[in-house]
């Protein structure tokens, strides 16, 4: 009877029980530690909503259904979410600090080391590219990525990518700190400042859509969108759209595509051997784009005349502008007059851009095989 009044409480079972439980812990990170908290609680509610027994919202009706045929099949959210990212970037500190560059491309090499890992533990290449690209630290990228590629694994994918970012403060710090010594990360910044002509802030995101689009014809739809926010925001002319794609649409989207990234983690689907082993590469991945670029600072100091923080090599993930800013804090904490943040937003942005190519030569990469 209890079951015909209450048909699911008659359907609970302990893993519904879990993944509620995980929904419920990414909500008390949202909320008492501040991780993330505009996509760790949509995507923490998410999966509380999806696992709980016969939820109509994940039917093939329910509106949770809904929003992933329109949103995440199409790939329509993650690059509705660059428009907004690139409206809210700012690409001068990469200007004034070319060398950024180098350090954005180094954070990278955790891709493509998972990739081969995963690989080798017989995982399909598809399903190996789709995992390696987590270690981008960029949700919009490792969606668009693996919806192409492995969508059975989305749900692990993303919530380990948007997880990780948002434990960006977590990860790091140990990690620089075992790589650098007190005195490397007491050096300090040199201010260089060139103010650089509008025509050439207007010019940038135009010419990294051409050059980025000529060598990866399949990173025009991300790059594209990422180019057009900013273009919005350098031109000067359109401050009302600037503003809307920064706030308005930045939010909506993030609002929709967390919920449905968390009513993606269905018990049954979530709780398997190969989620945790995804989980698991996921944050070697993260680690070892941190220990690309700060190794890489480190080596280009064995050759510069002025020398860089190598914590700043750090920075070059794509998490954006998450690890900037634990950079800059880990050396206030060194030296209380070493500011950081202009250097290392300089090569947050790099790796912004770095991840997307990165995804970008790895799916038409696979995709060409």
């Amino acid at each position: 009877m209890n079951h015909l009044l209450f048909p699911g409480l008659g359907e609970l079972t302990i893993s519904h029980l879990a993944m509620m439980g995980l929904g419920i812990l990414l909500i008390v990170l949202a909320v008492t530690r501040k991780y993330e908290p505009l996509l760790l609680l949509p995507i923490g509610f998410g999966a509380v909503l999806a696992n709980v027994p016969m939820s109509v919202a994940v039917a093939p009706s329910g509106w949770l259904t809904y929003l992933y045929d329109f949103g995440i099949a199409t790939e329509l959210f993650p690059i509705l979410i660059f428009i907004g990212v690139g409206a809210m970037i700012d690409f001068g500190p990469l200007l004034e600090q070319p060398l950024t560059v180098l350090l954005g491309a180094a954070a990278q090499i955790g891709i493509f080391l998972t990739a081969l890992m995963a690989f080798s533990l017989g995982f399909s290449l598809h399903e190996a590219v789709s995992i390696g690209i987590i270690g981008a630290a960029d949700g919009p990228t490792s969606i668009y990525v693996a919806a192409r590629l492995a969508p059975h694994y989305l749900a692990p994918i993303s919530v380990a990518a948007y997880s990780y970012m948002a434990l960006v403060p977590v990860i790091q710090p140990p990690i620089i700190r075992l790589l650098t010594s007190s005195d490397e990360r007491r050096i300090p910044v040199v201010a260089v400042k060139r103010k650089q002509p509008s025509w050439l802030r207007i010019g940038f995101p135009i010419a990294i859509t051409i050059i980025a689009g000529l060598l990866t014809p399949v990173s025009t739809e991300l790059i594209g969108a990422l180019m057009f926010g900013n273009l919005l925001r350098e031109s000067g002319v359109v401050t009302k759209l600037s503003q809307s794609a920064q706030n308005e649409l930045s939010n909506l989207v993030t609002l929709f595509l967390g919920i449905t990234i968390g009513s993606t983690m269905i018990a049954e689907n979530f709780l398997r051997w190969d989620t945790l082993l995804i989980l698991g590469m996921g944050l070697i991945a993260f680690a070892l784009d941190t220990v690309g670029g700060v190794l890489l600072a480190k080596g280009l100091n064995l050759f510069l005349r002025v020398k860089i923080n190598p914590m700043i090599g750090a920075a070059g993930i794509s998490a954006f502008p998450m690890s900037a800013r634990v950079v800059h804090r880990m050396g206030l904490q060194e030296n209380p007059h070493n500011f950081l943040l202009m250097q290392a937003t300089g090569a947050n942005v790099a790796g912004q851009l770095g991840s997307v190519l990165a995804g970008s030569l790895l799916l038409t990469w696979v995709l060409s095989l």
